[in-house]
């Protein structure tokens, strides 16, 4: 099969479409067709060598490119109760691994795979498992009530997007910072607050919100001043891989990195079944042309993912 990897670790000029042996699934384990697999920020920082100058990674010869897919289970390993033929969606969490989902097969643990969402092709559903999970699991280290109020940065993004209208969902009142460009986006998904990016933060919040916010998801990277925007006591969740924001005033203080949950990605995917959350697609590239892709992604500026097509 083909698969992308980095080697070189020089960015996206770098990237190699290697021809190698097709996996094989183990106990517990499904091998996927890959039909679609979205492009991350973290790709971008893994063919750059990012993970490894951080220490979140090893030094390895080859690492494997892609978290997301959306594609067919083609074969199941002993003690796995997907048929063949069942159309999934999945996340490949575990990092510096040789071969990932932008690949035209890849093996996951069943652990980390979800029947796909019903009346949504594979292109859309491969934009769900990295970034709405990331959203759902900050909501969930918040624990705030319905009523409560919950700050979101990088509201127009990927994980913001989906940070918005899953707190929605939850009955949260949300404030949603961003682009002055893109807040009709944003209270389309949701918000009924907006704070423009230029603003002095947490003097725009506290005007909207006495007090401050009950908790806050830091989409954006904002740090510091999405912090003294929450209220005394409140809750923050940053989504940074090093060292954060220090716990201040009593708010709880959490780091979050996602990690791969089938059963959560199942009840995500009936969400995205039903309207709840939504799929965002930018464009869409062959896998051979993943450089391109990536060089997009380092860019910023996109609403929604670039996805991959073998």
């Amino acid at each position: 099969m083909r698969a992308l990897v980095a080697r070189r670790l020089d960015g996206p000029d770098a990237i190699e479409l290697i021809e190698t042996p097709v996996p094989e699934p183990g106990p517990g384990q499904v091998r996927i067709a890959v039909a679609a697999a979205a492009v991350n920020p973290v790709d971008v920082a893994t063919a750059g060598g990012g993970l490894q100058r951080i220490g979140l990674s090893a030094a390895r010869d080859q690492y494997g490119l892609g978290w997301d897919v959306a594609g067919t289970v083609d074969a199941a390993g002993e003690g796995v109760d997907l048929p063949v033929g069942t159309a999934v969606i999945g996340l490949s969490d575990l990092l510096g691994r040789p071969l990932k989902t932008h690949a035209e097969q890849v093996v996951l643990d069943t652990t980390a795979v979800a029947p796909a969402p019903r009346g949504i092709d594979p292109v859309a559903a491969s934009t769900i498992p990295l970034n709405a999970l990331t959203a759902e699991q900050a909501l969930d280290v918040l624990a705030l009530p319905a009523g409560a109020t919950v700050l979101v940065t990088g509201a127009a993004g990927a994980v913001g997007g989906y940070a918005v209208q899953l707190a929605r969902h939850r009955g949260l009142d949300v404030v949603a910072v961003v682009g002055r460009a893109d807040e009709a986006l944003v209270r389309e998904l949701g918000a009924q607050h907006v704070v423009p990016r230029d603003a002095d933060l947490p003097t725009a919040v506290r005007e909207l919100v006495p007090g401050g916010v009950d908790g806050a998801v830091d989409a954006a990277l904002v740090g510091i001043a999405v912090e003294e925007a929450v209220r005394n006591g409140g809750a923050f969740a940053h989504l940074v891989a090093t060292s954060g924001p220090v716990p201040l005033r009593g708010i709880r203080v959490h780091r979050v990195l996602v990690s791969a949950d089938g059963d959560r990605l199942g009840r995500l995917a009936v969400l995205a079944e039903n309207g709840v959350i939504g799929t965002r697609v930018a464009g869409t590239h062959a896998l051979g042309d993943a450089p391109t892709a990536y060089r997009k992604m380092a860019g910023g500026g996109l609403r929604g993912r670039l996805v991959l097509i073998p």
